[in-house]
């Protein structure tokens, strides 16, 4: 999905600040949920920071939540985009879906509301992450929850990161939901996978989306298990919602859709193929912003 639609009043805004003087508009990066796939965000990352591309604010969802937490707790560099990718050279499956058979009866049989344990996401949290609240941040950071009690979307923007992070990557049935004063969260994604209406509520004006789905709906074979079944079923729902978001707020701000090249249709319950979706996504977000003259006007 390759779409740049761009706002000629996002572009006023952009080109002339206070006093008639040049300004870079305020800058968002929005990255999507997607499992395994959040390793394309990897490469999108490295590419924008090589062209001085940075954020002003970082909206995550599932996945884009882990990575946005990563880049937001570092400076925005090069250097961090490598730092990442490293990590996510090493992720396997069961760090996150720890889904062997003794740990799938047990959760098949309690009274929780999950399958699997998040002590895996946890622990690589605990590992990777420089800050201990969002607010500590060196870009501010917004991670996307839902509340399962009152069925609304909540926006994390303070507390404990830890907390924050697993609520906002916890699927439903899944992983198990967090307690956040009297709120059950769980991952944001399920409703509102690629944020973009968060980051003009929080007064972007040009937004860099990193999506994990180039929008085809083509698979080479079918999907192995009942687990990628319906992680499949849901990228299908989210993609459509991601073209209706991107219809509905391209007259609000300015947004730049990157490249999500995955040629080999990983699924995002696959973490075998980190480095092959990391280097296709660089060097298509590479190809992408050299031809895209918007973005590599006042980057600075």
């Amino acid at each position: 999905m390759r779409i740049h639609p761009v706002s000629m009043r996002a572009l006023i805004r952009g080109v002339t600040g206070r006093f008639g003087r040049a300004r870079r508009p305020r800058t968002a990066f929005v990255l999507s949920g997607g499992a395994s796939l959040g390793a394309l965000q990897v490469g999108m990352l490295r590419a924008l920071y090589e062209r001085g591309i940075v954020p002003d604010l970082l909206v995550g969802a599932s996945a884009g939540a882990l990575n946005s937490a990563f880049v937001a707790s570092r400076p925005q560099t090069v250097e961090t985009a490598d730092e990442l990718a490293a990590i996510w050279h090493g992720i396997r499956r069961e760090d996150v879906f720890p889904v062997g058979l003794g740990v799938l009866v047990a959760g098949l049989t309690s009274r929780d509301d999950h399958l699997v344990p998040d002590d895996g996401l946890r622990q690589l949290a605990h590992r990777h992450l420089q800050i201990n609240r969002l607010e500590q941040a060196v870009v501010p950071l917004y991670l996307l929850a839902f509340d399962l009690l009152s069925g609304e979307e909540v926006l994390l923007s303070s507390g404990p990161v830890i907390d924050a992070l697993l609520a906002a990557v916890a699927i439903p049935g899944i992983l198990p939901a967090v307690r956040w004063g009297q709120r059950r969260l769980v991952d944001g994604g399920v409703v509102n996978n690629t944020p973009i209406s968060h980051a003009i509520d929080l007064g972007a004006e040009r937004v860099y989306v990193l999506p994990t789905h180039d929008g085809s709906r083509a698979l080479p074979k079918p999907p192995r298990g009942a687990l990628d079944a319906a992680i499949h079923g849901i990228t299908l729902l989210i993609d459509s919602q991601l073209r209706a978001d991107i219809a509905r707020y391209s007259s609000r701000a300015e947004l730049i859709v990157l490249p999500a090249p995955n040629p080999r249709h990983v699924l995002p319950t696959d973490f075998h193929h980190s480095r092959a979706l990391i280097d296709g996504a660089l060097a298509a977000t590479r190809r992408f912003l050299a031809t895209t003259r918007v973005a590599a006007s006042m980057v600075t």
